[in-house]
């Protein structure tokens, strides 16, 4: 059973104080929102504020080609967050003058070899099932919608509502968002814990020195499980899951593709800029930021295999990235336990696609206590079924 708010830690007409613990897409998301709805907000970064797995991604919105069995509740959190982003771009857009450089020319699924297409009409069988909206192609018609397609790929599957959005350029709009709003941002600066005391959060400990709030927000992605001075029953259980990335660059004037491209393996996502994205591995090695021989080398020979003119393509740039992973893949969204300490991270991959109902969902909940039905199974009370019910929200 979800955690309902029984009471609340702020009344009156003025708006609640909020620290925020990462700078990233949510936090600094939530903190436009909260900012611009009149809160005093600090949001703390240990590193440059949107540079960890908001930078590292790949800005894919692939709520229909991604689902997976037994991912009945996320499915529907997926498609509600990916049926706003074309209103949320437009008025983060707007608000901020910054291209977001969303596209809609949807996602090509491809199976490489004969022996892929068997495994990929299993997949798309199950998802027609769930009554998402894909076309079967076969080889020769994928070629048609992309033509550099290797000639060994057999089949694939169009999604025209899977679209894709530049990570980066989100970052710097929600950003400029945040600081346009009022928001004070600190950057390098690392919270050393979270301060609470009689089951209620009331600052953030920074340089040794208690930063108070009403309201404590965390959105640490990956670090979110490290920062101290939670009790158990209110730490999310996210672990990093690291993943190395390679970017090329194509002409702008003759890209090599236009959709996002789905392989074995493998992603490819082409940017306006000629910047073309190759992603992602998935290793469960912690924090190790190191690039390897191997893990390039898987990248290069998946995306060669159906787009083989990536072989004449310059290499642009490595990066390592860190999913922040709860133990279900699902994010933990709202209330804890803890008076006044509210959550929004474990993502894994959605964290881009989950921007908008995220950013809505937990800001609403921070103004006015109120849950939303989106993101009910996704409270922290999933994992500690013994975890005391009492929880907090902010009225007015």
């Amino acid at each position: 059973m979800s955690m309902a708010p029984t009471t609340f830690i702020h009344s009156g007409a003025s708006r609640p104080s909020v620290a925020i613990i990462g700078g990233g897409i949510c936090g600094l998301g939530i903190g436009w929102r909260l900012a611009a709805a009149g809160c005093r907000v600090d949001v703390f970064d240990k590193g440059e504020a949107g540079h960890e797995a908001s930078w590292a991604a790949a800005g894919m919105l692939a709520a229909q080609v991604e689902t997976e069995p037994g991912e009945d509740a996320l499915l529907a959190l997926n498609l509600e967050s990916q049926a706003a982003w074309p209103a949320f771009a437009t008025e983060l857009q707007g608000v901020t003058g910054v291209d977001l450089g969303y596209r809609d020319e949807g996602t090509l699924v491809v199976a490489a070899h004969r022996d892929d297409a068997a495994e990929l009409r299993n997949t798309y069988e199950f998802q027609c099932g769930l009554g998402l909206d894909l076309t079967w192609l076969t080889g020769g018609q994928a070629r048609r919608m992309a033509p550099h397609l290797a000639p060994a790929v057999s089949a694939a599957v169009y999604s025209q509502k899977d679209h894709q959005v530049d990570n980066r350029q989100l970052v710097t709009a929600l950003r400029k968002a945040f600081l346009d709003a009022g928001g004070s941002l600190h950057e390098h600066k690392t919270v050393d814990a979270i301060e609470v005391a009689d089951n209620r959060a009331r600052g953030v400990f920074v340089d040794g020195a208690l930063h108070e709030a009403d309201i404590v927000l965390l959105a640490a992605g990956a670090w979110s499980y490290d920062i101290d001075g939670l009790p158990s029953f209110a730490r999310p259980p996210v672990r990093p899951l690291k993943g190395q990335v390679i970017s090329l660059r194509m002409d702008p004037r003759a890209p090599i593709i236009d959709h996002v491209l789905w392989g074995p393996d493998i992603y490819i996502v082409p940017r306006r800029d000629g910047t073309l994205i190759l992603g992602a591995t998935v290793e469960d090695k912690g924090f190790d930021r190191d690039l390897t021989a191997g893990g390039i080398y898987r990248l290069l020979e998946a995306a060669w295999e159906i787009l083989p003119q990536i072989e004449e393509l310059p290499v642009k740039e490595m990066w390592v990235g860190f999913r922040p992973t709860s133990r279900d893949d699902a994010p933990i969204l709202g209330p804890t336990p803890v008076e006044g300490l509210v959550v929004a991270t474990g993502h894994h991959r959605n964290g881009v696609l989950l921007a908008p109902l995220t950013i809505d969902a937990v800001s609403a909940f921070v103004l006015d206590g109120d849950i939303r039905s989106a993101i009910q199974p996704f409270g922290i009370d999933r994992f500690y079924a013994n975890a005391s019910p009492r929880v907090a929200g902010v009225k007015e």
